[in-house]
């Protein structure tokens, strides 16, 4: 049964194409047809239950007051940001080259191995910085220096700097940790320049894995990488590329891996391999790992501990930002993660250590938490504080207090974790401390699996929000970039190799 219309693009030529998103047999397929390359139907989301949950938290739209280009044709033909753009940047990317000391087999921009070298300046790089700063209403708040591998860059320590004096308050950089690993000074000075997490490339737990997706076995540089960022206090999201066959065997090893080192790493963020750049696409449909799968994967390796039912988009968390805003008298949320709901999926799992030789007990905050019901609560305190009558901001706190120890199970709460202190904490500060208080407490286990050219949907396009700035002004959905414009960026501001002479 069709589900909605949407567009898409052709696998093989990368041209724009009508599309149809539609169920059959349980499963979420998208359908199109290319006039020269004929149809392609393709997996969207292998659970249609899941996907119809997920329904139940479409995101507010937030687009931007100044867009980058003119709304002259329709999308995703003019990308950068437009004006039927419906959401604000969140999290902006700038690529600070294409070289790298890699070249793995499934990187998505193709780095190293282009034929020419893509490294914008320092004054470009600034630039692409104030154009994500100056979007109205809401400037980006954080930024990702990325690549090709940004720690070949001898300036890096610089560019970070940049970033803190552009206003950034949220600066992170996506490394596969080689040189984090073999400069033992490095991750103090990026510290020390205001990095505030490095977002580590970590496929698993044995050599396999990095064999496979990396080409060569890559487990001592990262575990070197994590031991270096403790020493200097740097905190490390983990970000496993997932491929099936290869690593999604081993979701559980790494989330028990990261709970053995949380006090420096705080999240993994588990990313389907996209089928775009050098990743091979010969085997689609065998290969994909889609948001259904990731948390089917995740309840079966967690003996059930943490089931489907346990994670949530990103777009559900909205009242939540709302409320924080409002409730320090700010007419809306500056930021709020209003992605498309079947962007990303997430939830927060605490871990009790059991004695002996049992398997350590996974919590996830749904356990002893409503959180429908909390976020439902919210919304009804926003309209109240949205009304702003006299007394409201304190008849709210008051009731939320009074609702949250309704909602809390003590229970089934975690031992030594006072959540209702902890909630209110963050509710009632409102800023990056507190939310670093409550993360130190919990692992974010999150996935984000972004499209590619089979599965690729304007309408998740349009609620994009983390976008790449480009060195001509523009400012481009993550899935759009890398699935059509990439080459043309990297080849209009590119310079040729040096050849070395023999």
């Amino acid at each position: 049964m069709k589900i909605k219309n949407t567009k898409s693009l052709c696998p093989e030529c990368g041209k724009p194409v009508d599309a149809e998103v539609f169920d059959e047999d349980g499963k979420v397929f998208i359908k199109k047809t290319c006039d020269e390359h004929g149809e392609f139907v393709n997996t969207y989301w292998s659970d249609e239950s899941l996907y119809n949950r997920m329904e139940n938290f479409i995101p507010t739209i937030t687009g931007v007051d100044n867009p980058c280009v003119e709304d002259t044709a329709s999308c995703p033909s003019n990308c950068g940001l437009c004006s039927k753009h419906e959401t604000s940047t969140v999290l902006g990317l700038i690529d600070v080259t294409n070289r790298c000391n890699l070249k793995c087999p499934v990187c998505f921009a193709n780095a190293a191995a282009a034929g020419y070298i893509y490294e914008p300046t320092q004054d470009e790089i600034r630039q692409m910085l104030r154009n994500l700063r100056n979007l109205k209403p809401y400037p980006c708040p954080a930024i990702q220096y990325a690549g090709g591998e940004p720690t070949v860059r001898k300036d890096l320590v610089d560019l970070i700097k940049m970033a803190k004096e552009e206003g950034f308050t949220h600066v992170q950089i996506a490394t596969n940790g080689i040189r984090l690993a073999k400069r033992d000074n490095f991750a103090k000075q990026l510290k020390e320049a205001g990095l505030n997490t490095v977002y580590l490339a970590f496929d698993g737990v044995t050599p396999e894995p990095y064999i496979y997706n990396r080409a060569r076995n890559l487990l001592p540089d990262k575990i070197q990488a994590i031991e270096n960022c403790r020493k200097a206090g740097l905190g490390v999201v983990l970000v496993p590329t997932l491929v099936k066959g290869i690593n999604d065997h081993q979701v559980g090893e790494i989330i028990k891996f990261a709970f053995d080192h949380n006090d420096i790493i705080y999240g993994v963020n588990f990313q389907p391999v996209s089928f775009a750049g050098r990743t091979p696409a010969d085997h689609v449909e065998e290969q994909r790992i889609t948001i259904p799968d990731f948390v089917k994967i995740i309840e079966k390796e967690t003996d059930g501990q943490v089931p489907t039912s346990s994670f949530y988009p990103p777009s559900s968390v909205e009242p939540i930002a709302e409320f924080i805003s409002r409730l320090h008298g700010e007419d809306s949320a500056k930021v709020t993660l209003n992605c498309h709901e079947h962007c990303g999926i997430a939830t927060y799992v605490f871990r009790e250590k059991t004695e002996g030789e049992g398997k350590d007990k996974l919590i996830p905050i749904t356990d002893f938490i409503d959180v429908e019901d909390l976020f439902n609560k919210l919304k009804e305190y926003n309209e109240i504080l949205k009304k702003g009558k006299f007394g409201s901001r304190k008849r709210v706190l008051a009731g939320l207090t009074g609702n949250l120890t309704k909602m809390v199970h003590t229970s089934r709460t975690p031992k030594d974790l006072d959540i209702t202190k902890v909630l209110l904490n963050v509710f009632v500060k409102g800023d990056y401390d507190a939310l670093g208080d409550f993360s130190k407490d919990a692992m974010l286990i999150s996935c984000m699996h972004f499209m590619d050219p089979f599965n690729f949907d304007e309408d998740r396009v349009k609620k994009c929000v983390i976008h790449y700035a480009t060195p001509d002004g523009r400012i481009i959905p993550f899935c759009t970039f890398n699935s059509m414009y990439r080459p043309g960026v990297e080849k209009k501001f590119a310079k040729p190799l040096k050849r070395k002479k023999e």
